[in-house]
């Protein structure tokens, strides 16, 4: 396998990374995974032959970005400055964005206003990273009492089982997740969703305290709580991707 150019392909001012390779195979592959877009070529292709297929490739990625929205969201980096304004369920705060020469960044909430000191080397990935990364953690700790007295509440109504503890924390992956050790993880990113769905999760959660699956019985104690909890999921799943810092 041989790896050839391009290394980024530019799109809207954005540079998507590529990666090209020369293989044993027979056939042209093209595929956009979480990090690159990929282009498998057969090895025996001459450079006219090549060239043709990168040109291709090209205009093939640049086609997936225009006609999918998720693409964008996931490859450029969004953009932070002094005076945005950022609403997090019924609440906004204000961004106040400063590029120093220091090995680290962080963030301070005071007043409403969040204070992001960044490290001015990161590159435009890197950055939008890390700001999504402080953002969650200083947001999530100003909702952590609210978002923890309503689990216990639900709890105390509906299943009065021990809980650990509750934590809120940045994950793409799932909207929350129940230990063996009874701690409730809910993703920051949950509270961009309106509050009915913030309680459909909470429930779900707390259910696995009971059933750590996702048997029938399981479906039919979170329906018991929630008999409309199939909505809750709809939501999560046509607007979920919306919900990010």
């Amino acid at each position: 396998m041989k790896r050839i150019e391009p290394t980024y392909i530019k799109i809207d001012g954005h540079s998507v990374p590529a990666k090209v390779y020369l293989e044993n195979r027979n056939n042209v592959r093209v595929s956009i995974g979480k990090t690159a877009a990929f282009l498998r070529m057969p090895r025996q292709l001459n450079k006219k032959e090549v060239k043709n297929q990168l040109g291709w490739f090209q205009r093939w990625v640049e086609a997936q970005f225009n006609s999918n929205e998720d693409l964008k969201n996931r490859f450029f980096p969004k953009s932070y400055q002094t005076g945005d304004i950022l609403k997090v369920g019924e609440r906004t705060y204000t961004l106040v964005v400063n590029h120093e020469s220091r090995s680290t960044s962080s963030a301070k909430l005071k007043d409403g206003q969040i204070q992001l000191k960044l490290n001015k080397d990161l590159t435009s990935i890197q950055l939008s990273k890390s700001i999504k990364t402080l953002l969650s953690r200083v947001i999530g700790q100003d909702f952590k009492k609210d978002i923890t007295n309503r689990v216990l509440e639900i709890n105390e109504r509906y299943f009065k089982k021990d809980i650990k503890s509750v934590n809120l924390k940045y994950n793409s992956s799932n909207w929350g997740s129940c230990s063996s050790k009874s701690n409730i993880n809910l993703s920051t990113r949950l509270l961009f969703a309106p509050s009915d769905v913030i309680d459909y999760v909470i429930v779900h959660e707390l259910t696995h305290l009971i059933e750590m699956n996702h048997s029938q019985k399981f479906w039919n104690l979170v329906k018991s709580v929630m008999p409309n909890y199939k909505q809750k999921e709809k939501w999560l799943k046509e607007y979920g991707k919306l919900c990010d810092f």
